[in-house]
C-alpha cells in the first residue's frame, strides 16, 4: 500500500477555542441601532458594527417587502455575515465560511435569553443604549464555550482526530471530514475553499429512520466518491474517495474510522 505524506493538510477545530471560527458578535434592534458587540479574534476585527447593523436592517427590509423573504447570509471568500432574528432583536454574526448556521442559531438563541434578562434587569434603553459590561462579555463567552463542550468527551475526541490523521495518509482516501451531530466541522482535511465548497455540496437533509441517519454513498459534482455515517447519536464522518477506488475498498475504511469510534466513545 503507498502511503503518501499529507501531514500539512490536516487540520482540526478545538471544541473549546471557538474564537477561531466565531470573529464578531453584534446585536442590534429593528430601528438598525447596534446595542452590543463582541470582538472575539483580531482577524476581522469590525469597527463601525452600526454600519453593519444598518445595512443588514435595511437589506432584510427590502426583501421581505419585496421577496417575502429575509436575507440572513451574506457569503464572502473566507467568511460570512449571518443574522438571526429572535424576538424583536438580531444576532449577527461574522465567522469563518465553514462555520454551521445549525450551530449559530443555537447559540443565537441562547444569547437571546441571555440578553433579554440582562436589558431587564439592568434597565437598559432598547432603541438607543450601547452596552459596555465586561462582565457580560466574560458571560458571553462562557455561553458559547459551554454549548460546545457540553456533550462531548475531549480526551476521547483527541483520540479519534489523531487516527483519523493517520489513516488520512493512505492515498486511496482523498479526504476526511468529522463533523458533530448538529453538523459542525471538527476535523477535515480539507481547507479553507474547497472545504466550503465541499460543505455546500454534501446534502446534510439526509433520510430519517428511527432517529437515525441512514449511510450516504454517491458521487460528488467533481467525480468523488463520497461515503458517510452517523456515529452514536455523536457524531457525522465524510470519507472522499477517487472515483476509481472500488466500492469495497470506500467500504472498509468507513467501516474501520466507524468501528474505531464506536470503541474510543465506548471506553
Amino acid at each position: 500500500m503507498i502511503i503518501e505524506d499529507k501531514t500539512n493538510a490536516l487540520f482540526k477545530i478545538k471544541r473549546s477555542a471557538f474564537k477561531k471560527n466565531i470573529h464578531t458578535l453584534f446585536i442590534f434592534n429593528k430601528s438598525g441601532i447596534c446595542l452590543y458587540s463582541r470582538n472575539f479574534t483580531t482577524s476581522y476585527e469590525i469597527e463601525s458594527k452600526q454600519i453593519i447593523s444598518s445595512f443588514f436592517t435595511a437589506l432584510m427590509s427590502f426583501t421581505r417587502e419585496l421577496l417575502k423573504n429575509e436575507v440572513k447570509i451574506i457569503e464572502m471568500t473566507d467568511v460570512k455575515l449571518v443574522v438571526f432574528e429572535k424576538n424583536t432583536f438580531y444576532y449577527g454574526f461574522l465567522t469563518e465560511a465553514t462555520e454551521n448556521i445549525i450551530f449559530l442559531d443555537e447559540i443565537a438563541s441562547k444569547i437571546n435569553s441571555q440578553f433579554i434578562n440582562y436589558i431587564s434587569k439592568n434597565n437598559i434603553d432598547i432603541d438607543m443604549e450601547y452596552i459596555h459590561d465586561e462582565k457580560f462579555d466574560l458571560e458571553i463567552d462562557d455561553l458559547i464555550k459551554d454549548t460546545l463542550s457540553t456533550e462531548f468527551d475531549l480526551i476521547k475526541e483527541e483520540k479519534i482526530i489523531d487516527f483519523l490523521n493517520e489513516i488520512s495518509l493512505n492515498t486511496e482516501i482523498k479526504g476526511i471530514i468529522l463533523l458533530t451531530d448538529k453538523g459542525r466541522v471538527i476535523y477535515s482535511t480539507l481547507k479553507g475553499i474547497d472545504l466550503r465548497n465541499f460543505s455546500k455540496e454534501v446534502d446534510f437533509r439526509v433520510k430519517i429512520c428511527n432517529n437515525s441517519i441512514l449511510k450516504l454513498f454517491y458521487t460528488s459534482k467533481n467525480n468523488e466518491l463520497i461515503f458517510s455515517d452517523y456515529i452514536a447519536d455523536l457524531y457525522l464522518v465524510i470519507l472522499v474517495f477517487h472515483t476509481r477506488t472500488k466500492f469495497g475498498v470506500a467500504e472498509y475504511y468507513l467501516q474501520k474510522v466507524v468501528n474505531f469510534i464506536k470503541k474510543t466513545l465506548s471506553y
